[in-house]
């Protein structure tokens, strides 16, 4: 399961969308779990054909008059021409010409179809599912759109028509829920990022820390490294010292060449 922070105006909103706190249980038939899962199921809806719904017959049949297709400006089809909020536009083999492949297109109200519906990839699938006769029908959408059913109970399913991505982008998520409540939804995602910058922080203090060069540690540290490895080699102390010298400066010299460049940088701009 999944805790959900929307972003107000986002894709995610809306009477039937997200609400701050909703846990997510599934996008499709696809199970998520966690924040990777959330980001797996995405990708895979993204690279996968559109998800298809079993249709009783006689539930699609008076729909069957409904909207001419025509083509869209990406070869697609279309076939709900007024841009309703409510209808959708599906397709799906005749049951008369199964043998011909001939496809149908319906404008149809797009919750009601899917609702309590099982997925599939062909008709086949859906006489599996279901005791009743029924047929595959697969909305049909303009090229990298997809149509998913985001699970979130208890409320109704979130219905997404869109670029996957966007829906990825539009809200926020996190693995905790809160088991206390006097604390606040935010407070993981808070000390998630204040650990990533504490972290980030001391790591590149570090790095820098260890540059040879004079004041900083990376000065003893050379100091030390030429202690054990050039005593053989130059047995003169002051020759040591002269070499660590050299490099130390170096050391400086290219610390400082790289924060000017950096002020330089950001005062050019």
């Amino acid at each position: 399961m999944l805790l959900f922070f929307f972003f107000q105006g986002s894709a995610a909103d809306g009477p039937r969308g997200l609400s701050v706190g909703d846990i997510v249980t599934g996008l499709e038939d696809c199970p998520v779990r966690g924040v990777e899962d959330w980001t797996s199921c995405l990708s895979h809806l993204t690279h996968t054909p559109q998800t298809g719904y079993c249709v009783p017959v006689t539930s699609l049949q008076p729909s069957w008059a409904h909207g001419r297709p025509f083509k869209r400006l990406d070869g697609t089809m279309d076939c709900c021409s007024n841009n309703s909020l409510t209808d959708l536009c599906f397709s799906y083999i005749k049951p008369q010409g199964r043998n011909s492949r001939e496809r149908e297109f319906a404008c149809m109200p797009v919750r009601k179809m899917v609702t309590g519906t099982a997925t599939c990839r062909s008709d086949t699938d859906c006489a599996t599912h279901t005791a009743a006769a029924s047929v595959c029908v697969t909305p049909s959408l303009e090229n990298q759109t997809r149509f998913i059913r985001v699970t979130h109970l208890p409320s109704p399913n979130m219905l997404f028509v869109g670029y996957p991505p966007h829906l990825q982008y539009a809200v926020s998520l996190t693995n905790f829920v809160p088991r206390f409540g006097f604390l606040h939804r935010d407070l993981p995602i808070f000390l998630e990022t204040f650990l990533k910058y504490v972290v980030s922080l001391s790591g590149a203090l570090a790095v820098v820390n260890s540059v040879p060069c004079f004041a900083l540690d990376g000065q003893w540290m050379l100091n030390a490294l030429l202690e054990a490895t050039l005593v053989a080699v130059v047995t003169d102390r002051q020759k040591r010292e002269l070499i660590g010298f050299f490099l130390l400066l170096a050391g400086s010299a290219l610390l400082a060449a790289n924060v000017a460049l950096g002020l330089w940088m950001v005062t050019a701009r």
